[in-house]
């Protein structure tokens, strides 16, 4: 981070009191910076023999993690280089292949994005000027037809100078169920199990590296946050598909490091469940909206950004099972 950016936080923060600071300015969320000499929030870490992972802060997009919190990770094939998620903007994709090119001098042959997120696709832009073909979900490339312009415009709006001749670009192929390519005796398998926290959640399965990059399916440190167009219910389905695909694999989840099946269980599935089973206990009893801010959801408050979702999750979740049947 540049000195001057915390010298003014820290600043801004002295007269202010613990409970008046936000989980960011306490640094519940660890620093707001791990690689300053990078746009990078942290270097890439290896996960495999041929997969590494950049792990993104799991904190909101700032100017000091410049729109990196998300994990933005790359497979190695011995004839190609697939990269999965595009990052925020230029700078984040640019620093990304730096650290590509210092493992390998394979190229970045394909780019798949999670989903129609800003931090899974804006970069795309970088990747296709270098020649890269880029794929996602039909699902995904309608969230960017409907609302890529908004994502581009907050990304200025916070990541500045980071975010200088960053451009929208469509995918230049799309998928329903399954896509699969191979990087040179490395076959990939990008797949989706269903509705889940936001339209188009690919899944990257990388078999003979034992690995699954999940994107959004899975959770773990950070609290799932749930849209008002998130069918939770559809998601636990689609969770317990990926679930016994993934059983034994290494999880790369969208937010957080890499882990296993059952610590995503417990940081997506059992989370969408209690919340779902504490929701419907308002709806039997003839509760309200604002009962459904209250609900005690203090289990889970030492997970990231907790303190922004946790309420807006079961409003969220009341109002779309007021209408299930």
């Amino acid at each position: 981070m540049r000195p001057w950016i915390v010298a003014t936080l820290l600043l801004c923060s002295t007269s202010l009191t613990a409970n008046e600071k936000t989980a960011l300015e306490r640094g519940d969320y660890g620093p707001l910076d791990k690689a300053p000499e990078t746009a990078l929030y942290e270097r890439p870490t290896q996960v495999s023999d041929r997969v590494y992972s950049a792990i993104g802060a799991t904190q909101p997009p700032t100017y000091e993690n410049a729109g990196h919190n998300n994990n933005l990770s790359f497979v190695i094939g011995d004839d190609a280089v697939l990269v999965v998620n595009g990052g925020s903007n230029n700078a984040l994709a640019r620093a990304l292949h730096e650290e590509i090119k210092a493992v390998t001098d394979k190229p970045v042959a394909y780019v798949i994005s999670e989903n129609g997120q800003g931090h899974a696709f804006l970069g795309n832009h970088y990747w296709k000027m270098q020649g890269a073909t880029l794929i996602g979900h039909a699902d995904a490339q309608g969230e960017i037809d409907e609302k890529g312009f908004g994502a581009l415009t907050r990304m200025q709006a916070y990541a500045k100078e980071f975010a200088q001749d960053t451009d929208l670009a469509n995918f230049d192929e799309t998928f329903e169920r399954e896509y699969r390519l191979d990087l040179g005796n490395l076959p990939i398998i990008a797949k989706i199990y269903g509705g889940a926290h936001s339209p188009g959640d690919a899944t990257v399965l990388v078999p003979t590296e034992n690995v699954a990059i999940a994107g959004d399916m899975a959770f773990h440190v950070r609290m799932p946050p749930i849209f008002d167009y998130t069918d939770t219910g559809a998601w636990i389905e689609s969770f317990d598909a990926f679930a016994e695909e993934t059983a034994d694999m290494i999880i790369v989840p969208g937010h957080g490091g890499p882990t296993d099946i059952e610590t995503v269980t417990a940081g997506t599935r059992d989370y969408l469940v209690f919340l779902r089973e504490e929701v419907q206990a308002l709806l039997d009893e003839g509760g309200s909206l604002d009962d459904a801010y209250q609900i005690d959801q203090s289990a889970y408050r030492h997970w990231h950004t907790y303190d922004e979702l946790a309420a807006r999750n079961a409003g969220r979740v009341f109002q779309r099972m007021e209408f299930e049947f």
